[in-house]
C-alpha cells in the first residue's frame, strides 16, 4: 500500500524545504497543500495532481488521501514551517490511523527559526536568556488555563507569539503581566518571503507599532532581553568555547 507524507514546506523561501521533502514532493502522485501559506514556487515544476486544502474541510482531505493510497499513489500532505506545532497534523493522523494508511511525517524549518534568521541573532543567550516558549493567544480556539499568555509572560523568557496579531491589544495587554514596558519586541511579516517586514520596538508600543505598520496576518511576534543581542553587544559568552573551559575534546 501507498503512503501519506506529511512534510514540513518550510516558512516560505522555497529553498528551505529538506531535502527529503523536495525529493517526496518531487516524486508525489498527489499533492494537498496549506493554500496561500504555501509559497506556490515549490508547486511549480512537480507531476503531481494538485489540491488546494485552504477550501477543504477535515472529511475532504482524508477522502483524497484514502482514495489516492488505494489506488496505489503516494500522496504529500504539505504543510507550512514545521509540522510540530500549529500543523494541524494530528487530527489527519487519527484518522489515518483508522483507515490503516501508512504515512510519515518529515520535518521543515519553522517560521520561528526562520525570523531568528532575520534578526541575524540566537535566542538563548547566557545569563540572559535559556528558555524559547512557542505560543498563540486564545481566540476562537481556547487554550488551557494554565498556559494563557499572562501566565506565561510571568517566566520572561523568549516569547514567540504565533497567530496572535489580529488581536494585538489584548497580546500587548496580557504580556504587561509579567514583562516591563521596556521589553524589546519584534514583529515579523511572512519571515524568508521576499516581502518580508522586521519591526522592532518596546513592549510598551507593541500595538501602536503593529497598527502603524499595516500588519494584520502571517506574522510572529517575539518578545524578551535577548533580543536585544541584535542591535548590540550583551557581553554574554557560553562556555563551550571558553579557552578556560575543559570538556573531553579540549583538555
Amino acid at each position: 500500500m501507498s503512503k501519506v507524507y506529511f512534510i514540513g514546506a518550510g516558512p516560505g523561501d522555497p529553498e528551505l524545504i529538506t531535502i527529503k521533502g523536495k525529493r517526496l514532493l518531487d516524486e508525489a502522485d498527489v499533492v494537498i497543500y496549506a493554500g496561500s501559506l504555501v509559497n506556490p514556487a515549490l508547486l511549480k515544476s512537480i507531476k503531481a495532481e494538485i489540491h488546494n486544502s485552504a477550501s477543504m474541510t477535515l472529511d475532504e482531505t482524508i477522502k483524497v488521501m484514502q482514495k489516492s493510497v488505494e489506488s496505489g499513489k503516494t500522496v504529500v500532505r504539505l504543510h507550512t514551517g514545521d509540522t510540530s506545532f500549529y500543523s494541524a497534523i494530528s487530527e489527519q493522523i487519527e484518522r489515518l490511523r483508522k483507515l490503516k494508511i501508512e504515512y510519515e511525517v518529515i520535518p521543515g524549518v519553522s517560521s520561528a527559526m526562520a525570523g531568528a534568521a532575520a534578526l541575524g541573532q540566537e535566542l538563548t543567550i547566557p545569563e540572559i536568556s535559556q528558555t524559547v516558549i512557542f505560543t498563540r493567544l486564545e481566540g476562537r480556539t481556547p487554550v488551557p488555563e494554565s498556559e494563557r499568555l499572562f501566565e506565561l509572560a510571568k517566566h520572561r523568557a523568549i516569547l514567540v507569539i504565533f497567530l496572535s496579531v489580529g488581536i494585538i491589544e489584548k497580546v500587548k495587554e496580557e504580556l504587561l503581566h509579567g514583562y516591563p514596558e521596556d521589553t524589546p519586541v519584534v514583529i515579523i511579516e511572512k519571515a524568508s518571503w521576499p516581502e518580508q517586514r522586521v519591526v522592532r520596538g518596546t513592549l510598551k508600543k507593541l500595538d501602536t507599532l503593529v497598527r502603524d505598520s499595516g500588519i494584520k496576518k502571517t506574522a510572529l511576534i517575539y518578545v524578551g532581553e535577548s533580543l536585544r543581542a541584535s542591535e548590540k553587544s550583551l557581553g554574554k559568552e557560553s562556555k563551550l568555547y571558553d579557552k578556560d573551559f575543559k570538556h573531553e575534546y579540549r583538555k
